[in-house]
């Protein structure tokens, strides 16, 4: 019992990294039907931009709770900007472009960023300092929490929340939901669309900044690589909960981080990969759409 609540606990973290990531996926393709692969690269750069903050302005030292959020505030502005500059340069040119040539427009992003990070902070793996939060953990009747863990989920928890009510309660989330249905007709009744992708780009980069920091500070090592194997991790709890749907990307975050964590614990940790893919071929094959995905029809 104590191996399942400690994976659980363990499952629950990576999977609240995951589905942070994974909204920026979702939110991107909801609203412009694109999968925008450069996503992962921006969490790896934003780990490497919070990393940079934290060395160069506070050393080794411990941070107050106002400096931690200093850096993680100025690491979300830097990818924000770097998530609006690559929607401008990337994909707005090609929006009534053919699907294929977005695609291929995103994965040249990605390798711009990827080899921006390995030119700017050298090929070599980057260590996060393990003292950014206190070493302070609980352990409880054999299952230890940490104070990092602790932190993880409840941000994430306050994060996802926030932001489905942001989309599902406010006028501009209504604005984000009518441009995801009909870009045109939104034009129509007076929604500016150019704004709206910028928003959403926005708020995708700043999620998967905050994703990128957390995974920084729970993992510690960092390659410049490393966006390609969390951004396919989130993009595959995406399309599980369901492409394009919020609360999908959320659902299918965590049930993909408490399937690998059981699976790392229970049979191993080399074959999660494997029964990551697995799961996602059934998923698909039982309900195409994911879990919370629904059919949408298309224009002829």
């Amino acid at each position: 019992m104590d191996t399942f609540l400690q994976q659980l606990i363990n499952g629950l973290t990576v999977g609240s990294l995951y589905a942070l990531v994974a909204l920026g996926y979702t939110m991107v393709y909801g609203v412009m039907k694109l999968i925008n692969f450069a996503h992962g690269d921006l969490v790896a750069f934003s780990a490497y931009v919070g990393l940079t903050i934290f060395t160069q302005f506070y050393g080794s030292n411990a941070l107050s709770l106002v400096n931690i959020v200093i850096v993680f505030s100025l690491t979300a502005i830097v990818v924000a900007f770097v998530g609006v500059l690559l929607e401008r340069l990337a994909y707005r040119p090609l929006r009534t472009a053919p699907r294929l040539s977005a695609v291929v427009s995103a994965l040249g992003a990605s390798l711009v960023i990827q080899n921006g990070i390995m030119l700017i902070w050298g090929p070599n793996m980057e260590i996060f300092p393990a003292d950014v939060f206190p070493s302070t953990s609980w352990n409880f009747g054999g299952v230890i929490i940490s104070f990092t863990q602790l932190v993880i989920l409840a941000l994430s928890a306050v994060l996802m929340v926030s932001l489905y009510i942001f989309i599902n309660k406010t006028k501009m989330g209504t604005a984000i939901r009518a441009t995801a249905i009909d870009q045109d007709a939104a034009k129509l009744m007076g929604i500016n669309v150019n704004r709206i992708i910028m928003i959403i780009f926005i708020v995708g980069s700043m999620l998967g900044a905050i994703g990128g920091l957390f995974i920084g500070m729970y993992y510690r090592g960092l390659t410049f690589d490393m966006g390609w194997l969390y951004g396919l991790n989130a993009f595959i709890a995406a399309i599980i909960g369901g492409i394009g749907s919020i609360p999908g990307a959320m659902l299918g975050g965590l049930l993909l981080g408490l399937f690998n964590a059981m699976i790392s614990g229970y049979i191993s940790t080399e074959w999660a990969e494997t029964f990551t893919f697995i799961l996602l071929i059934v998923i698909l094959i039982v309900k195409p759409t994911g879990l919370l995905g629904e059919k949408t029809a298309e224009k002829v």
